[in-house]
């Protein structure tokens, strides 16, 4: 699976960049035709609570599965998005 990460208007750091290559390559565990994940990162407001977005969608085969979550930090979206990823994964199974 190819993991593309893209920070909207800011520069990620490598601490962040290496959280989401663990955090997303744990869902191959669960299907395996993941071709690739495109992670954008964007700051929404600055001024605001809750204002870091991540986005998360992934290239399956004849369909994609896709996740938006807001939150304090980027690693909490992040573990928002990936569990609802991984909800959206076991429908995509049941469906199959």
């Amino acid at each position: 699976m190819e993991i593309r990460i893209q920070a909207i208007k800011f520069d990620a750091s490598e601490q962040l960049s290496n959280y989401i290559d663990k955090k997303v390559s744990k869902l191959a565990k669960h299907l395996e035709s993941i071709q690739v994940a495109e992670v954008n990162l964007k700051v929404v407001k600055p001024e605001a609570p809750h204002n870091k977005e991540a986005d998360i969608r992934l290239d399956v085969p004849g369909y994609d599965l896709y996740a938006s979550k807001t939150a304090d930090t980027f690693e909490e979206a992040i573990d928002l998005a990936i569990e609802a990823l991984e909800r959206q994964i076991g429908k995509y199974k049941e469906k199959r």
